[in-house]
């Protein structure tokens, strides 16, 4: 809390990233006043500042504007991902409140809680990508392919079908970068302890009416990180193609990544009864020099459009992914704290697999009138399927300790067949049609979609069936606008999020059982104001999640979680040359039902009461072109056990920076640089779900350095 306490005028007064690129003075932006539709496929324009954009996707209902929109959802910007030089999506939110990376620094995947709900835990792959499931990188996304990344607050399944691996806390969708203007770009990096990289991103626009677009982009990175004896090396490649006729419109994504690692970071476990000792140095790493990860990502999407009439709209998209994972380390069981000396143990097992998913949907948009009723009406039916095949192999135990982390002779995995491991596919219709009056300073939005789950599991033995499950349930959809004021408006929403039912484990009496559709309905309320160049959002929101257990032998779906929270964010420019981006969560989280009577009551795991996130940046009047910057990010206690007897204290940290844009040679270059953790606190930063929890980013430097050719 000193910490906290201590730097919030810091941070105030010297800032937190964001703002487009430019060459000369501080940026101004006056404001933006849109004449008639926005050309199809745009993305909003961005807010004043440049940090967060004026709208975002609503899953099928497409962009709204964010005083229309019946939900809490921020678009993050490109600028604003630059300037933060952040390389994957955790590193991009690192500014919302609502947001927190469950994941440890130097790990391979990345995995999320919105709402104090998990988002992208076990197998991940539940980030969008231009609005659809099954395209994105399956653990670690990152902000090279990125133009926007929107974070749609709450339960979505009416809006964007079921995750698919059952999220509900929100949904994270990755806008892509198009050919909106030519563009050559190129840029290096450098961060501690040895760590680099360069990048290119190239846009072209072709044809008489410049109907054709080309942008491709892509960035190789690798070396010493700052955890020890950790290596990372990244290859990223991808290209985006389009076509903007009068009537047709497509868009054609390919995307392929690598990401390899030595000695990766992974989650730790406590041992029952002990209480969780102070944190080491984030930068210390328990995982050996010869552990190992290796990813490989291929993505592609097309999208279609074409305007039957002024007013009516067919689209239809399809697209897939596949991922192969070829690892050994930590995993069976995971680093496991036994003492409150920071004693381990730990094995390291090898994971082969790869998860290869197939995406379509298709349906219209349509506007028209009914009265003085206006109606925005879509129709959409999707299909999502996936399959799973793993091989495991477990190596030796060995010990060690947290503060001291001990290395250990070399072992070598026996490479096993990958044996089928799950399929599931995932079929659903959806229709909502937003009706307004008064020029839409009334708006009301109803939707429902229909989703049916077909999953199967099998023996990774022989390839037996273990397990199936066909289920189908229905989701609904209520939102309403009012706009007393064209700078204000209140709303309101319900909403129920979706996640395929529990199968009873082998330990209980009625193992195989299948149950359906778990629903999560979330109720929420809350007001939006710009000013001029400055807004804010105030929300408050309840959301319930059922959750299935054993009771004595017999599984059963007697579990509940609720959260109930207020969320209040800030964005924009406060003064002349000086943002603000951030906010506050208040999270009242409570286990209201519990096989364990003991527990009920209890806090959930990973729920902290207060989440406090502020960015500010401050262009200075006497010195053109140098801004900076600096960033507070504060969590408090958070358990993680259902019973409530172990927990992980509150912690704060603080990250500074400063860019300079200038011109070299007549070319535009920005120079940025920062330090992430800049007091070098030790903390245990966030809990999954399942109560494994992480350690803290260690005091890291980048520097970067960008040119438009």
């Amino acid at each position: 809390m000193s910490v906290l306490l201590g730097s919030v005028g810091f941070c105030l007064a010297t800032a937190a990233a964001t703002a487009q690129e430019r060459s000369g003075g501080p940026l101004q932006l006056d404001e933006i006043v849109v004449d008639g539709p926005a050309k199809p496929g745009a993305v909003p324009p961005a807010f004043a500042g440049g940090q967060v954009a004026q709208g975002g996707r609503l899953g099928l209902l497409g962009n709204a504007e964010t005083l229309k929109s019946p939900f809490n959802m921020t678009s993050y910007t490109a600028g604003l991902i630059a300037n933060l030089q952040a390389s994957t999506v955790a590193d991009a939110l690192i500014l919302d409140p609502s947001v927190r990376s469950s994941h440890p620094t130097g790990g391979i995947v990345e995995s999320f809680n919105i709402r104090g709900f998990p988002v992208g835990e076990g197998n991940s792959g539940e980030i969008a990508f231009d609005g659809v499931f099954g395209v994105a990188p399956n653990y670690r996304v990152f902000t090279d392919y990125a133009e926007r990344i929107e974070v749609l607050k709450g339960p979505a399944a009416a809006l964007s079908g079921i995750a698919p691996n059952g999220g509900i806390g929100g949904v994270i969708n990755i806008v892509p970068k198009r050919a909106e203007a030519d563009l050559t770009r190129v840029g290096t990096e450098f961060s501690s302890k040895a760590y680099g990289g360069a990048s290119f991103d190239i846009a072209r626009r072709y044809g008489a009416a410049r109907e054709f677009g080309v942008r491709a982009n892509g960035s190789l990175r690798g070396g010493d990180t700052a955890i020890d004896n950790q290596r990372n090396t990244t290859g990223i490649g991808s290209l985006a193609l389009d076509y903007q006729g009068e009537r047709f419109r497509s868009w054609v994504y390919v995307l392929a990544q690598r990401d390899s690692w030595d000695a990766p970071s992974r989650p730790y476990r406590m041992s029952a009864g002990i209480p969780v000792p102070k944190a080491p140095n984030g930068a210390r790493n328990m995982i050996q020099p010869w552990e190992f990860s290796q990813v490989d990502d291929s993505s592609a999407l097309i999208k279609n459009e074409y305007d039957l009439t002024d007013n009516v709209t067919l689209f239809a998209n399809a697209g897939g992914s596949r991922t192969r994972v070829n690892r050994f380390f930590a995993n069976s069981p995971l680093p496991t704290i036994l003492n409150l000396n920071g004693d381990t143990t730990q094995a390291p097992q090898y994971f082969d697999m790869t998860i290869a998913r197939q995406t379509y949907d298709a349906g219209f948009r349509a506007r028209f009138d009914t009265g003085f009723v206006k109606h925005a009406l879509t129709f959409q039916a999707s299909y999502y399927r996936e399959d799973t095949d793993r091989a495991l192999t477990a190596g030796r135990a060995f010990a060690s300790n947290i503060y001291a982390p001990a290395l250990t002779a070399p072992q070598f995995a026996t490479r096993a067949p990958r044996i089928r491991l799950s399929d599931s596919d995932l079929t659903s219709v959806a229709l909502a049609d937003t009706l307004s009056v008064l020029d839409e300073r009334v708006a009301l939005t109803l939707g429902v979609r229909r989703q049916s789950v077909q999953s199967t599991n099998y023996a990774t033995t022989n390839g037996a069936v273990t397990s199936s499950y066909d289920e189908s349930a229905t989701t609904p959809l209520v939102g309403l606008v009012l706009r007393p004021h064209q700078n204000l408006s209140l709303y309101a929403n319900y909403v129920e999020g979706l996640s395929r039912g529990d199968i009873a484990p082998n330990t209980a009496s009625n193992a195989g059982e299948t149950f359906a559709p778990y629903r999560t309905k979330q109720y929420e309320a809350g007001a939006k104001l710009q000013y001029g160049s400055f807004g804010a959002t105030l929300a408050g929101f309840q959301i319930t999640k059922p959750s299935g257990e054993l009771n004595g032998n017999l599984f059963v779906v007697g579990g509940e979680q609720r959260v109930r929270g207020l969320e209040f964010n800030i964005y924009g420019e406060v003064a002349a040359g000086l943002r603000l981006l951030g906010g506050l969560a208040l999270l009242d989280g409570k286990l209201t039902k519990t096989a364990v009577a003991a527990n009920r009551g209890n806090d959930p795991i990973g729920v902290p009461p207060a989440q406090f996130n502020l960015g500010a940046e401050w262009d200075l009047p006497w010195l053109k072109g140098l801004t900076l910057t600096g960033t507070l990010v504060y969590t408090s206690k958070q358990y993680i056990d259902a019973a409530n007897t172990q927990s992980l204290p509150d912690w704060a940290r603080v990250d500074i920076g400063a860019r300079y844009a200038t011109e070299i040679a007549g070319r535009k270059t920005t120079f940025r640089a920062s330090v992430q953790n800049v007091t070098a606190e030790k903390y245990w930063s966030s809990v999954a779900s399942f109560g494994t929890f992480y350690l803290g980013a260690p005091r890291t430097y980048r520097l970067s350095m960008s040119v438009d050719l």
